[in-house]
């Protein structure tokens, strides 16, 4: 790990001075996977500026929508007698991901930051067009088990290691921003980028940009049938190979509205719009599950190692739907 300078800001506006000040400044939170990357030699910021001073922790019920501060700890909002009721979906999606001893360190901002944790980024004896732009993809026709089927480029096939993310796109969220000029929101599912021919950039934020809050629409239709579930290697503190969020609104037997987001696929979290358009005012059955795994998987492709996700992500999606609804 290089050399770096420390400084600590109490305000949004004296953090976005401080990072536009210096191009080779890092704004730090919890560290939990920033710290990771300096240690490894994939980034090396001279600069850290402390944003936990920040008011940025509140979980609170503001006009209809839950709105989290970007510095809220992902074990406090799991934890929160808010989400666990508004937002079972993003409290599951949490308590999924990493440790217990992460979690109460990581933020929700953080989370969002986080990055991909494909082997051959964190390799620096290796090509990755995420570290190091023009050097090659080494996962491409190297052991690519975890990788994308959605998505991807010749570029970069690297998947985005969240949970929580997958709750928040399913869910509808945006995010908010603010900068030098003011503030911006944006739609969670236009937050992340996929890689194209820039797989260097993970998301749409621009120099100079802090998260400060993600904003949740209250549906409480959801909230009475959401579930996050995660196939993964072991039990605990592992990525997944696949993960999906499902929160629908049900009447009778009949699905009314639905969001769907799969999680270990894609270099973004990934929504699956097209089956969420199917399900809408269809009975719940299997045969209506099966087909919308079906519509889900349409455009995915496996490289070698990974093939086995195309019939996993299907058997996931179908489980979780048929379990959410009551069908299993």
């Amino acid at each position: 790990m290089i050399n770096f300078d420390y400084v600590r800001t109490s305000s949004a506006k004296s953090a976005i001075e401080a990072i536009n000040k210096d191009a080779a400044s890092a704004f730090i939170a919890g560290g939990t996977n920033l710290v990771d990357l300096m240690k490894r030699g994939v980034a090396s910021p001279e600069k850290l500026i402390d944003i936990n001073s920040l008011p940025l922790k509140s979980i609170e019920e503001v006009n209809g929508h839950i709105r989290i501060g970007a510095l809220a700890l992902n074990s406090d909002v799991a934890e929160s007698d808010l989400i666990i009721k508004k937002m079972p979906l993003l409290s599951q999606a949490l308590s999924a991901g990493a440790s217990p001893q992460l979690r109460h360190m990581a933020t929700i901002g953080g989370n969002m930051m986080q990055r991909t944790r494909c082997t051959y980024f964190y390799d620096t004896a290796m090509p990755c067009n995420k570290r190091q732009p023009g050097s090659g993809c080494g996962a491409l026709k190297g052991y690519n088990r975890m990788h994308a089927i959605f998505g991807a480029s010749e570029s970069c096939i690297a998947v985005h290691p969240s949970d929580m993310c997958i709750a928040l796109t399913a869910l509808d969220a945006s995010v908010t921003i603010s900068n030098s000029q003011g503030e911006r929101k944006i739609p969670f599912g236009d937050f992340h980028r996929l890689p194209g021919s820039t797989p260097e950039k993970d998301n749409n934020l621009t120099r100079g940009e802090l998260i400060t809050a993600i904003e949740i629409p209250n549906n409480d239709a959801f909230a009475k049938n959401s579930l996050y579930v995660k196939i993964r290697d072991r039990a605990s503190y592992a990525f997944a190979l696949i993960s999906v969020g499902v929160a629908l609104d049900i009447e009778g037997d009949t699905i009314r509205n639905a969001g769907i987001a799969m999680g270990g696929v894609a270099h973004k979290p990934w929504r699956l719009s097209a089956a969420e358009d199917f399900l809408k005012g269809k009975k719940i059955s299997a045969e209506n599950f099966n087909q919308a795994a079906a519509i889900s998987m349409k455009d995915a492709k496996g490289y070698g190692h990974n093939n086995f996700k195309l019939t996993l992500g299907a058997n996931t999606i179908v489980q979780a739907l048929k379990t959410v609804s009551g069908l299993s």
